[in-house]
């Protein structure tokens, strides 16, 4: 297994060796940055006891020999990637160095700059460098990658390195990051063009210097802000990192106040600070009170998994004898099963906001596969608002709170420690919240730069 597992690794490497990637890190250090992060995630992993824990262990005892085996620090930190993966957390990653990253390249090929969706779960070009519209048509769709199918590609040497809770996403960042590898890195790349062409490419890892991309890109700010016709209202909160983003939309209150509809775009949040997103939601509704997330954390006192391992508790055992009896022997199976956990003290957020300033009209949130963390926590809390209804696709399906600690030659590890629900217990994570109505970008709509999302608030909002 190891063995094989190697040369998975030098398959896609073979085409490493034509660049000078770092080998700094002895190996002694490599034994020790695996062990720091199975330890970071045994003690700290909020959601350990879902994961297979026999398979865990095994990995990490073979790994100690493959890191070490390594020949240089790309390949050290993608196993390291892909224990991380095996997790399956969007909160949960290892980072390698910016030194590194910055000679690891997605989609760009000496005069190319390619970037792939997945629609319908195709690997779509959805953006290519202005000189090359014509040549590679938006719509173009990657069938193999070095003489192989994509999707077994993919299943070899994307999918397993990659950190995330819910499969949508899983399955939309194997195809987005298709293509990134170290520079001088060579794909020979199978294509089918809109108009049936089929054709092959042989392209090298590079830098591409050329700025101009086919459809532009729009520039986004914190927050932009638009009127979509006499009534409605267009506001995209871009980002909750920022909390400049919150005096941004007071100043914009006095404009919206005139508007009878509301769009709220949260389809390019990532997150940020949940109490910024929250600061804003105070404005959208007649609520005195904001629910928040409801969360917990491992709690571990060895003493208790000592007793639960002594004793070798089942959960037959916690339901006889006196109450505080069943309290601890509960206590001491849980922890056996890393299933012991602290329920923070559930509060609401206040709303202090005057009434004369909310503004309660028919709102559209626009939601997404990248709308996340803390704009989901932003959903969470305006899950009862009535006057409100979610239209575009799942959310990113990741919240929680992370721990960051340091590795070896520069990397950055990061652990989630928070589970994160409904007030009501409900999980999002490892699924995404759900639209009212689902809509979906087509492979049509990318051809005709088209936005179905935006479009069926409007018609919503028309019709309401």
């Amino acid at each position: 297994m190891r063995k094989l597992l190697l040369l998975s690794l030098l398959f896609c490497g073979n085409i490493f060796s034509q660049t000078q990637l770092p080998n700094s890190i002895s190996k002694t250090e490599k034994i020790y940055g695996l062990s720091k992060f199975w330890k970071e995630a045994n003690s700290n992993f909020v959601y350990i006891n879902k994961i297979d824990k026999q398979k865990w262990e095994s990995d990490y005892i073979s790994l100690i020999g493959e890191v070490q085996d390594t020949k240089n620090d790309y390949e050290y930190y993608r196993l390291l990637q892909k224990f991380c993966a095996s997790l399956k957390d969007g909160h949960t990653n290892v980072w390698m160095p910016k030194s590194l990253r910055d000679q690891i390249y997605n989609g760009e090929f000496d005069n190319y700059k390619i970037s792939l969706k997945n629609i319908d779960e195709k690997a779509i070009v959805t953006q290519i460098n202005l000189s090359k519209k014509q040549e590679i048509p938006i719509g173009t769709e990657i069938l193999e990658v070095n003489e192989i199918s994509v999707k077994e590609y993919i299943n070899q040497y994307v999918k397993p390195y990659i950190s995330t809770s819910s499969k949508h996403i899983l399955e939309n960042r194997s195809i987005s990051e298709l293509l990134r590898a170290p520079k001088g890195t060579v794909f020979n790349l199978k294509i089918r063009k809109p108009n049936g062409e089929l054709t092959t490419l042989k392209l090298t890892s590079k830098k591409v210097l050329e700025k101009e991309v086919f459809p532009s890109i729009n520039k986004r700010q914190l927050l932009d802000f638009k009127w979509i016709n006499t009534e409605t209202v267009y506001v995209s909160l871009n980002s909750f990192s920022d909390p400049k983003i919150d005096s941004i939309f007071i100043d914009k209150l006095p404009e919206i106040k005139k508007a009878k509809k509301l769009v709220i775009d949260l389809r390019y949040n990532g997150g940020g600070n949940s109490n910024i997103g929250l600061q804003i939601l105070k404005y959208l509704t007649y609520d005195n009170e904001l629910e928040k997330l409801k969360s917990s954390s491992r709690l571990h006192i060895p003493t208790f998994k000592a007793w639960g391992l002594i004793y070798k508790l089942e959960a037959k055992d916690t339901l006889q004898g006196t109450k505080e009896n069943i309290k601890l022997l509960s206590q001491a199976y849980l922890t056996t099963k890393d299933s012991y956990f602290y329920n923070f003290p559930y509060s609401v957020k206040e709303n202090e906001i005057d009434k004369s300033e909310r503004i309660v009209i028919p709102t559209v949130l626009l939601i997404g596969n990248n709308t996340a963390s803390a704009a989901e926590d932003f959903l969470v809390s305006a899950d009862n608002q009535k006057h409100m209804t979610k239209i575009g696709e799942p959310t990113y399906g990741s919240t929680g709170q992370p721990m960051l600690f340091d590795l070896p030659g520069g990397a950055t590890g990061r652990i989630c420690t928070k589970k994160d629900t409904y007030p009501d217990g409900r999980e999002f994570v490892g699924y995404g919240i759900q639209p009212d109505i689902l809509v979906k970008k087509t492979y049509q709509d990318y051809i005709n730069d088209k936005d179905p999302v935006l479009e069926k608030a409007i018609k919503y909002l028309n019709k309401e």
